[in-house]
């Protein structure tokens, strides 16, 4: 793909995010990180804040860092090839679960083993980086007014688009962690007396700041610039806010300017570039969806579906690789998947390797999978079927067009198997026998239509036996989850009709045959985890959805109300849980001598005990059936006293 001179963020900008990164936090001071040597002199600070965010070069710099970190959590994974943060949302959900089985600390038994003082996976991960982007944001909306040379129009464009920034952590914190330290402002001393403050209120605050932030920042079409936060952004978090604060028809108009009156439209007709790799493996047959979410058109303006895309790309210093084939694919490279006559079934071979053969080389045509999530049932199967029947005409679930695979539509591809060699790969014998000893790790479906993330460094090394996964554009917000939240607005307001005719406009593109009648909370969410897999939040908008539904008094699917107040013992979110993971609570599976177990006060994470450590001042609020937890600590019930008492130590 040619690069976009205009497009994207100057290169230039990118290359001082290292430096500008490090001077943020050196520079200044913020929740949660309160330790003493922060006080210490450092030779480092040579770099004054005064006069770095001075300029617009600055201001660029730390933008360039939001929007660098606010791509991080798809793709961030350290110093590890393991364990995407993305991940670990999908493992809190109805749709996947952990699954590298040879690890004795797989993180199965979450009921018991989720605590203040061992959070496992990536959930450390989301608060300290959510706590790192309000910084980054603060930084802009602390320094703006000292930029000379900047008009107040200007000046505003990047508020707004600060404020779209901490918003958005805010929202994750919020259906996370539940209560949280509110921070708004960059102190010049650290500050360890901070109170937590009420999910309520913070929504009540990102609700201000976002209609705040629509007002100031422009289009898309007016700037662009593909990649930097614009209006449609802007409007698509102010929606989640609305619902968040239970202001359903403001939702729909918000979702009514951004559908009807934006320039954004779905995508009904292939686009762009025709990308179908290893077509002698593997045929593509050209659809929709297939080129929706090619790494390649997800950021060309011929795209009017793209609402804010997370610019990736390789072999440029914006890119990291995502190795979302290694991460969300099945390790089927091995010895645990086998022919009837005991052979390995699948052999991933280098294409210099004389056993080679184009026909059948999943190593380049899928990649190569190590299996660190798995999806449910629910999400291979259930969800598929729409009115008692299987939708076969779904380009989402299609193997015919390649959309989709399942390991029965691969072959046994090593050519020294003149038996079984060229013949489809199956789960059991004729006699009945298994044929895989871990059908967790090694035995699943998967959309290839949406992991297929090329890494040419691979593909294109003939002694290379690898394909883990390369950088690639990916969706934040686009259009088809503006559809099913202006749906899920209308079920609250009771415009069902409304509701229905939204979700069916997703379905009719994805060219399914069954479309719905009426819909309920329960089909809106299904639809969500059709169209949006990897890239929604799949824990934090469930999360949501559950304290929506409370706070609206509709019923779910099966007739049941909720209240917000006892989320924590009984919520949609683990209703979900129960009644659509084949994994938690089941009791049928154990990895390691841990069992698959959620519990209902699972819906918010515990707030991690080092940063109620590290804030000695006062005590932070744990989350209840947590270590910790004491109902009469004293927490802001609004925003504004936490504001006001930021300055105060």
């Amino acid at each position: 793909m040619k690069p976009m001179k205009k497009n994207i963020l100057q290169s230039k900008i990118a290359r001082n995010i290292t430096k500008l990164s490090l001077l943020l936090t050196i520079g200044v001071t913020v929740f949660p990180a309160c330790k003493r040597s922060y006080l210490d002199p450092d030779p480092l600070s040579l770099y004054e804040p005064g006069k770095t965010f001075s300029t617009k070069s600055g201001l660029d710099a730390a933008m360039a860092i939001c929007d660098r970190h606010l791509r991080s959590y798809w793709t961030y994974f350290e110093y590890t090839d393991l364990s995407l943060p993305i991940s670990t949302e999908y493992m809190f959900s109805d749709v996947a679960v952990a699954a590298k089985t040879d690890d004795g600390n797989i993180f199965a038994d979450i009921a018991t083993r989720l605590t203040p003082t061992d959070l496992p996976e990536r959930v450390p991960y989301f608060w300290n980086e959510s706590y790192n982007g309000i910084k980054y944001a603060n930084t802009i909306l602390s320094f703006i007014g000292n930029v000379e040379g900047l008009d107040e129009n200007t000046k505003n464009q990047y508020r707004g688009r600060a404020l779209f920034h901490r918003s958005f952590r805010y929202l994750a914190l919020c259906f996370e962690f539940k209560d949280v330290p509110l921070v708004t402002k960059i102190l010049q001393i650290p500050k360890i007396n901070y109170r937590s403050t009420k999910r309520e209120a913070i929504l009540q605050m990102i609700t201000a700041d976002m209609e705040q932030a629509v007002a100031w920042v422009p289009d898309q079409a007016q700037t662009n610039l593909i990649g930097l936060v614009n209006k449609g952004a802007c409007r698509q978090l102010l929606i989640k806010c609305y619902l968040a604060t239970g202001q359903y028809d403001k939702a729909i108009q918000q979702a009514d300017i951004l559908i009807n009156s934006s320039g954004y439209s779905l995508m009904t007709n292939t686009f762009g570039n025709f990308v179908s790799p290893y077509s002698a493996t593997w045929p593509v047959t050209r659809n929709v969806v297939w080129d929706l979410h090619r790494p390649e058109n997800k950021a060309i303006n011929a795209n009017k579906e793209n609402i804010l895309v997370m610019l990736n790309r390789n072999a440029t210093d914006m890119g990291i690789k995502m190795n979302t084939m290694r991460n969300w694919l099945p390790l089927m490279d091995g010895t645990g998947v086998t022919s009837p006559d005991g052979r390995q079934a699948l052999r991933y071979f280098a294409t210099s390797n004389a056993n080679y053969r184009a026909q059948y080389d999943y190593t380049h045509a899928h990649g190569r999978g190590i299996g660190h999530i798995r999806p449910t049932y629910y999400a291979q199967k259930a969800v598929w079927y729409v009115n008692g029947v299987n939708d076969a005409g779904d380009l989402r679930h299609n193997t015919a067009v390649g959309n989709w695979v399942s390991p029965e539509s691969l072959k046994y591809n090593d050519p020294t198997n003149a038996t079984w060699f060229g013949q489809n790969v199956r789960l059991r014998s004729t006699t009945g026998t298994l044929l895989s000893n871990d059908t967790i790790r090694t035995y699943f479906e998967w959309p290839h239509y949406k992991y297929y993330v090329e890494d040419p460094l691979e593909t294109q090394n003939a002694n290379e036996a690898n394909h883990r996964g390369g950088a690639g554009d990916w969706y934040c917000y686009r259009l088809a989850e503006t559809y099913l939240l202006r749906a899920e607005a209308k079920f609250y307001a009771g415009d069902i009709a409304g509701a229905t005719a939204d979700v069916n406009t997703i379905r009719r593109r994805a060219q399914c045959t069954q479309l719905y009648t009426t819909v309920n909370i329960g089909d809106i969410m299904d639809e969500r985890a059709r169209e949006l897999n990897m890239e929604e939040w799949r824990f934090t908008e469930m999360s949501r959805v559950s304290y929506c539904l409370a706070m609206s008094g509709k019923p779910d699917e099966r007739g049941t109300t909720y209240t917000v107040a006892n989320l924590a013992q009984n919520s949609y979110w683990f209703q979900r849980i129960e009644r659509y993971s084949d994994f938690y609570n089941k009791g049928k599976v154990t990895v390691r001598s841990r069992s698959y177990t959620m519990a209902p006060k699972n819906i918010n994470w515990p707030i991690p005990q080092s940063a109620i450590n590290s804030n000695g001042g006062a005590r932070l609020s744990q989350n209840p059936g947590y270590s910790g937890y004491n109902v009469g600590i004293e927490l802001w019930q609004t925003w504004q006293d936490a504001v006001a008492d930021e300055d105060k130590n």
